[in-house]
């Protein structure tokens, strides 16, 4: 994503891998249109588009007398929340920006200071998240000392945050010290996520990668094709239940299974010290469409019934280590968290 000064510029990724094609975002209600559509998809990249959203909103009705553009700017943040309920970050972004507002009310700035500053903590949070994710990719190719084949699935990498991502971070660290044998990325039913995305960015970075259907992935780990799998998160309880997309938990229990460790690779940003454990995190449920129909073709009668969850949770028990910017989180994964949260409160 790219920020121009009142206009903010969105990859579609819902056209990879064969059409590169922009969108254009001069109001807040294409952002909300774009994340609702998954043309700006991923934990961190939708909370950093919701922050420039927020913006727009705030140059939109900044003509208005005070009252009404706080009660419209009100509305913005609303109608940005309402897009994804799973992503964590989203609402995390969305709640620095009505924070840093409510600041310059008690201040009683201008108008001019108050979309000045807005302007500035949305691109605080594009930054912070480059940054972040280059420091949890180091830590986690710490993890990796020799050559190694792994396995992720949907997509985590620089198209799912600001840049360069947090699974597929990792493994771009891992592969330029030399310890990337292969990468097999599940194709990710319904959207085809690992097939559209991670297969296209991976492919652009020379990085070997070997694409399978969901269905594959218990045999390539039995005949230990795969050393260790990594994938992101969309939002992490206080006792490290990891809400992931679909098919992630199936991974997790397969990895189990073939004694394989299994990674989640996140930014601080994505815990929510709110949830005691992961059956406390929201699953968005999408259009059955997206299941009875494959890139705009039908596969399956539309009178048939669909259960379509865009997430699942992974327990704690399956997962061998949360990477963040601040380290490697492990069990005792409650202790571990509640320290982390005592460093973000410092």
């Amino acid at each position: 994503m790219r920020w121009n000064h009142g206009s903010l510029e969105l990859l579609d990724q819902t056209k990879l891998p064969t059409t590169i094609e922009y969108i254009q975002c001069d109001n807040y209600q294409i952002v909300a249109e774009a994340i609702k559509k998954l043309e700006v998809r991923g934990a961190p990249a939708i909370g950093a588009a919701a922050a420039f959203g927020y913006v727009l909103g705030a140059k939109q009705f900044q003509s208005l007398e005070l009252k009404n553009f706080i009660s419209r700017l009100e509305h913005v943040s609303e109608e940005l929340r309402a897009t994804r309920p799973t992503a964590v970050n989203l609402f995390w972004a969305l709640d620095r920006m009505d924070n840093l507002l409510r600041q310059h009310l008690q201040k009683k700035s201008s108008m001019k200071e108050i979309i000045f500053s807005l302007e500035e903590e949305a691109i605080r949070i594009a930054d912070e998240d480059k940054k972040v994710n280059c420091a949890l990719s180091k830590y986690g190719a710490d993890l990796f000392k020799s050559p190694m084949n792994f396995l992720t699935h949907c997509n985590a990498g620089a198209l799912a945050t600001v840049d360069m991502g947090t699974a597929l971070g990792v493994i771009r660290q891992t592969y330029a010290d030399g310890h990337v044998k292969r990468v097999f990325a599940d194709e990710t039913r319904p959207l085809l996520q690992g097939a559209r995305l991670t297969a296209f960015e991976l492919t652009q970075d020379n990085i070997p990668v070997t694409l399978i259907s969901d269905n594959m992935a218990g045999w390539v780990m039995k005949n230990k094709m795969v050393d260790a799998v990594i994938v992101g998160a969309d939002r992490i309880a206080a006792n490290g239940d990891v809400a992931n997309k679909i098919g992630t938990y199936s991974v997790a229990v397969l990895a189990k299974e073939h004694h394989i460790p299994f990674y989640v690779a996140a930014p601080s940003s994505t815990f929510d010290f709110s949830l005691d454990n992961g059956e406390q995190i929201p699953i968005e449920e999408r259009n059955k469409n997206e299941v009875t129909h494959v890139l705009g073709t039908q596969i399956a009668p539309l009178e048939v019934d669909v259960f379509n969850p865009a997430f699942d949770v992974t327990p704690h028990a399956l997962i061998a280590g949360i990477i963040t910017e601040y380290g490697v989180l492990k069990e005792d994964y409650k202790k571990s968290i509640q320290e982390l949260k005592q460093k973000l409160e410092k």
